[in-house]
């Protein structure tokens, strides 16, 4: 009796512990000041005083370690027509587009950008599933929230605190066709129900002629 009473208590103790673990955790930064724990091209990224980085080209910055399970949260800016994204569960830095989800930034303001698949809009789970609502972002020169919730194979986005996205990556069976009918792009041919659900967070840069910058990019694991 006494030994089934330690046991017990032992869970008990185990359990409790857990718990204030996960009560512990909370959102840090995902970059240092400095980028010292960034994987970057120096001559493409910067950073300045107040912590905004931004990039000269459309080249990625990429975080050195692989995530999970995670909450990103993260503030970005667009120029005139910015076309940019957040890249979630890389495998392949070097190849990175076939190799991972982007959660589309652009400017949907932009007359570019008018007549596209909502595939393509601010928000979207690029080429595969496109905003509940549109022209939530802000316009150039104005700061946005986002925010990238990956559980497993479900993926949920918010922009300036409106979900706009819930997938259930299980659904996307082919690589060539949404589960709403719609085409997904020849560059993008791995089936999302096949893609793991983990690996390394990158942010695209200066993707065509428009510059995007990004701030307080947080992440907290879950």
């Amino acid at each position: 009796m006494k030994k089934f009473i330690l046991c017990v208590m032992c869970c008990a103790c185990v359990c409790a512990l857990s718990a204030g673990q996960a009560k512990k955790r909370k959102a840090v930064p995902l970059f240092t000041a400095t980028l010292s724990n960034a994987e970057y091209n120096k001559s493409v990224w910067s950073v300045d005083r107040e912590g905004v980085i931004t990039a000269s080209d459309d080249d990625a910055i990429w975080s050195t370690r692989e995530y999970e399970k995670f909450e990103l949260t993260l503030e970005f800016k667009n120029d005139v027509c910015t076309n940019s994204g957040v890249i979630i569960y890389c495998t392949n830095k070097r190849d990175w587009i076939p190799n991972s989800m982007e959660i589309q930034i652009a400017d949907d303001h932009c007359p570019q950008w008018a007549n596209v698949h909502p595939h393509s809009r601010c928000g979207a789970v690029y080429g595969h599933l496109g905003p509940s609502r549109l022209y939530l972002v802000k316009k150039p020169g104005e700061w946005n929230k986002m925010k990238i919730t990956a559980k497993g194979k479900n993926i949920v986005v918010e922009l300036n605190g409106t979900k706009i996205c819930d997938m259930d990556m299980n659904l996307w069976t082919s690589g060539k066709i949404n589960p709403d009918g719609s085409e997904i792009p020849s560059w993008l041919p791995k089936p999302y129900a096949e893609l793991p659900t983990k690996g390394y967070i990158g942010f695209q840069g200066k993707h065509g002629d428009a510059t995007i910058w990004f701030r307080n990019i947080k992440i907290k694991e879950l």
